[in-house]
Order: structure tokens, then sequence, then C-alpha cells
């Protein structure tokens, strides 16, 4: 089913229109799951356009029925607008980009005007991931030093060897 917004301003008739994905302009199509409806570019760059506060409740690796949507199929190769983009809902509005949070650097593109929040394809899975822990960036930094160490040890062992 594809995407469509109804416009009614009073007085005038009601206006139809298709909402296009910002990034690549395919149809967006109305997706449900568990629920949950989100306008998603099937044939194209498999963006997903969430509305407000619907992408919290599929952002983290808990909530199984956002594993749907991370595993829906997209084109890598589709033409895509890196710059400006507009948003599919609201008429003329450039949507901002910002990370999505600290700890998750991946780059998304936010409407000013109604909250939604565009992702692009695959975007949704690098939000997902379990982020590392301090005890885990430590972890990871210790197995860096002590492999430095060794190297450093061996090589200090091989030049004493030599005659």
């Amino acid at each position: 089913m594809v995407a469509t917004l109804a416009l009614t301003v009073p007085g005038e008739r009601e206006t139809v229109w298709r909402m296009n994905c910002p990034a690549c302009a395919s149809a967006l199509v109305a997706l449900t799951v568990e629920g949950l409806v989100v306008d998603v570019c099937r044939q194209g760059c498999g963006g997903i356009w969430f509305d407000l506060f619907e992408l919290n409740k599929v952002d983290q690796a808990h909530e199984k029925f956002g594993e749907a949507l991370v595993a829906l199929e997209f084109d890598p190769r589709a033409a895509i607008v890196p710059d400006k983009r507009f948003c599919p809902k609201c008429l003329g509005i450039t949507m901002l980009q910002h990370k999505f949070s600290p700890d998750k650097p991946v780059m998304v593109d936010e409407c000013p005007n109604c909250g939604g929040v565009w992702l692009d394809g695959g975007e949704l899975a690098e939000i997902r991931r379990r982020s590392p822990t301090t005890d885990d960036r430590k972890k990871a930094a210790q197995r860096f030093f002590d492999r430095l160490f060794i190297e450093d040890l061996a090589q200090l062992k091989a030049r004493r060897a030599r005659p």
C-alpha cells in the first residue's frame, strides 16, 4: 500500500498526496509491524520513515519487532541525495541532520516541524547494535596495549640475541 497523506483545508476539497522517499524519491509504502505503522522505501534505498515517538519503539536490540524492520532488503546501489532532504510528510520543510545519540553516531534526518525521523537503509541496524560499555572499552584497550607490549618485548629480545 503506497503511503499517502490527506490535507483538508476548511472550505476546500481534501487533497491527497503520495509520500516519497526523501533520499531517492521512490514512493514510500506503509508497512505494519506488530501494530507499528512505518513508511518504507521498498523499491529504492530501503530507508524508513518514523513518525514522532515511533523510532523509540524499535531502537534497542531487545525490542523484538524491530528485527523485522532491520531485516528489510534494500538496494545499496540506489542513488540517494546526500544533501538537504525534505520531510516526506510536511510540504517544503527541510529536515535537520544530527547524530542519533552520543554513543550511536549514526546520522539521522529529523523534521523540525512534525518530529518524524528518516533513517537510510541499514541505519536502524547500526542504531540497534549494542554499544560497548565502559568495561568493554577498558578490556579492549588492555588487549591492545598487551599486544603492543608483547611485540615490543619480542623485538628487544631479538636485538639482544644478535651478536
